[in-house]
């Protein structure tokens, strides 16, 4: 980074990442998803991983946003911007890790020609769609200072931001075959969703204060760090529902909690119950400790890596035993068994992401990245709305409203350019 902008080093670190990326990405397309950890046991894997992880930090930032003007907290207002910023960037990362995991672009020429309307996968593609296209007319209207406008986008925003989350988990929980079939699984997503989000937007906003692009005001970090130890005990209220749910005699899903607290996917389980939910609310929960910069980095970067543990525990935990009983297994249909016929079948799904999974996530999350910093250096370094008034800024007055939506009380305010 130099002066009040991420520099040409850093940019370029991120773009030789996402040809990395590419170029793994492109093997795939030559060689198939046999490349990939994937096996007909395990049909999903790192990148649906991703995706669900990506889906949540996205919608978390514009909920953040549209917060501000639903619900009229003035302050919120002033990252607003760098909310949706961070939002687009995360449905962009979640859009093309759809992509890679479909196997072949020419595939999505068939969800046009022959879509399936009872299917959730249909209805994520249309409500991330539409909600990319929020983000995009919310950023261009906030550059305008289009008040007026962005206000009425809230409306529409604010209840898209939790449908694409909740939509995301009914691919999961509509699945009656598989664990994830529960009516709970929609509200963990979307608390997931909201505490993810808030722990990224609060990193990236610490970021952008520490490289001298925009300022943070400590009274708005340590509110906004209030309000993410609240989603993180919420998250955690409904984990513990279901955990109970699960365990509770005759509730027919003994194998699948026995492989989260002891088994294969445990690791995942209990990093996430210790590390993401546990100690980032110990942390958050002692007022000193929220408006203190190193503390709610510590914490939120351990509610984002939380989130990213729970989503492989979700995943994971119903691909371990294969629902054929009665049956020789699932044929695996991997590379080893094509070259050897005894491990034809398999009656436990196993996973671990090779190296080009591993890549090619790492490119597009670096694409992501770039889509983030050129923003930022474009729209909250390059330049900002009108300022609002101080009256407005602290929610007592009226003269905010009119202002530019990014701006108010100057709780991030971009700092003054050095050429």
């Amino acid at each position: 980074m130099q002066g009040n902008k991420f520099g040409r080093p850093v940019l370029g670190a991120f773009a030789a990442l996402a040809a990395v990326g590419a170029a793994c990405w492109a093997y795939q397309l030559a060689c198939g998803l046999a490349v990939t950890g994937m096996s007909n046991a395990n049909s999903w894997g790192l990148y649906i991983c991703a995706f669900m992880l990506f889906v949540g930090l996205s919608a978390g930032g514009l909920i953040v946003a549209s917060s501000a003007h639903v619900f009229g907290v003035e302050r919120f207002k002033a990252v607003a911007k760098p909310a949706v910023i961070c939002s687009t960037a995360c449905i962009c990362v979640a859009g093309m890790l759809v992509l890679v995991d479909l196997g072949g672009v020419a595939r999505v020429w068939r969800m046009l020609t022959g879509p399936n309307f009872a299917s959730p996968l249909l209805w994520d593609m249309v409500v991330i769609t539409a909600y990319l296209a929020i983000n995009v007319l919310d950023l261009v209207w906030m550059q305008r200072g289009d008040e007026g406008r962005v206000r009425r986008l809230s409306y529409v925003a604010l209840p898209v931001a939790v449908l694409v989350h909740s939509v995301t988990a009914w691919i999961f929980g509509l699945q009656i075959a598989r664990a994830w079939y529960t009516a709970v699984m929609a509200p963990i997503f979307v608390a997931s969703a909201l505490d993810s989000g808030l722990a990224l937007l609060l990193l990236a906003l610490l970021l952008l204060d520490r490289a001298g692009i925009s300022r943070l005001d400590p009274g708005l970090m340590a509110s906004l760090a209030k309000l993410l130890a609240a989603f993180v005990a919420v998250d955690a209220f409904l984990i513990a529902c279901e955990v109970l749910t699960m365990a509770y005699p005759g509730a027919g899903e003994a194998v699948a909690l026995s492989e989260m607290l002891s088994g294969a996917t445990a690791p995942f389980f209990w990093a996430e119950v210790v590390g993401g939910l546990l100690v980032p609310f110990a942390v958050l929960a002692a007022a000193g400790n929220r408006e203190r910069c190193g503390a709610v980095a510590l914490a939120s970067a351990l509610v984002v890596l939380g989130v990213a543990c729970k989503r492989a525990w979700l995943l994971l935990t119903s691909f371990v035993h294969p629902n054929v009983y009665g049956g020789p297994g699932v044929s695996s249909g991997t590379l080893a068994a094509q070259q050897d016929p005894a491990a034809m079948w398999a009656l436990l799904g196993s996973y671990a992401p090779t190296p080009v999974e591993v890549l090619v996530v790492v490119g597009v999350v670096s694409v992501g990245a770039l889509v983030f910093m050129v923003l930022s250096n474009k729209l909250v370094a390059g330049g900002a709305a009108p300022a609002a008034s101080a009256a407005g800024a602290d929610g007592s007055g009226g003269a905010g409203r009119s202002s530019g939506a990014d701006s108010s009380a100057g709780a991030v305010a971009a700092a003054p350019a050095s050429e």
